[in-house]
């Protein structure tokens, strides 16, 4: 073979100059959408602790107590504002959620919009809408990268929420004096696994628990958007935004409560505590039962807290569009 059809060879394979520009106009639009995907997610992230914190609290202080602390929701709530007053003792520990949960839901949302775009490289999405399976494998996805901000700062917001509940002596500081004061403890006790005690189980609960999220909330917003004359979905309803949000957020809880409550005891515990000690102490403790604690506060919680969530997320999406077309 010649040198001259050997070059002209390698040039047929080379992409020509317009499929370069469509590749990169591709690139760059995805890259637009990660991005606004990220600035959404915090958005949604600040209006759900903002609303869903209080609950939270409820749920966690629920869930570590020991029997007979707390007769139920209304007693913790009742108990909390009566020893630390209302905003200071509902919003107990809202420091490393605010700091956390925008970065948090951010890549949550992000890890979303990569994830689709993962699944539409490998299946096929007829006329741009995702099937509930596909929407379910870009919800899982989310949750990987978002465990390794999740882990951290729950620890942190569950030690601080618990400390909350312990009656101080006169003149007794507590341990904790904050957020980085927590972090900066656990690491000095136990180094980087410390502080990142209960990743497997926040991975175990945020994967099949983001799967059923995002999939509930396009299939239920699907429904309640109403079609133009063309067949496609209309113009967003808030309405139905905050309906199929609030039911995300009741579909993401009930498969993975026990799951959450094994982590809630686990990032809580004093010393090197495991998954398989930590289970059987709770089983011990009071049998299946003992693994649904707090199961009121955090259902009652999860419909205002992820109608927000979403109303945020949507809201975002739509300033944006407007402002950058």
């Amino acid at each position: 073979m010649s040198s001259s059809s050997s070059s002209s060879s390698i040039t047929d394979k080379l992409p020509s100059a317009k499929e370069l520009e469509q590749d990169v106009a591709v690139a760059a639009k995805k890259s637009v959408s990660s991005l606004r995907d990220f600035a959404a997610g915090g958005v949604g992230g600040i209006f759900a602790v903002v609303v869903g914190h209080p609950f939270d609290l409820v749920k966690v202080r629920l869930q570590t107590a020991e029997k007979g602390v707390y007769t139920g929701a209304m007693d913790v709530v009742r108990k909390t504002v009566a020893r630390e007053g209302l905003m200071r003792g509902m919003y107990a520990g809202v420091s490393a959620p605010l700091v956390g949960v925008t970065p948090m839901f951010a890549v949550s949302f992000w890890g979303y919009g990569v994830g689709k775009q993962l699944v539409e490289s490998f299946s096929t999405v007829k006329d741009g809408q995702f099937s509930v399976g596909q929407i379910s494998a870009a919800g899982f996805f989310s949750a990987i990268p978002m465990t390794i901000i999740t882990a951290p700062f729950e620890r942190v917001k569950i030690i601080l929420q618990i400390q909350g509940q312990k009656q101080l002596a006169p003149g007794e500081k507590p341990r904790y004096s904050g957020g980085v004061d927590v972090v900066r403890q656990l690491y000095k006790e136990g180094g980087i696994k410390s502080v990142y005690r209960g990743s497997v189980m926040t991975l175990a609960r945020d994967g099949p628990g983001s799967a059923a999220y995002f999939a509930t909330y396009e299939v239920i917003k699907r429904r309640l958007t109403p079609k133009d004359e063309n067949g496609k979905p209309g113009k967003l309803s808030l309405t139905a935004v905050c309906a199929a949000g609030g039911a995300a957020g009741v579909a993401m809880w009930i498969p993975v409560f026990p799951v959450d409550t094994i982590k809630s005891r686990l990032q809580s515990a004093e010393g090197n505590a495991g998954i398989m000690g930590t289970v059987r102490q709770l089983y011990a403790r009071g049998g299946l039962k003992a693994f649904f604690p707090g199961m009121g506060p955090a259902m009652a919680r999860a419909v205002p807290a992820n109608a927000a969530t979403f109303l945020g997320v949507e809201l975002a999406h739509s300033a944006m569009n407007k402002t950058f077309g």
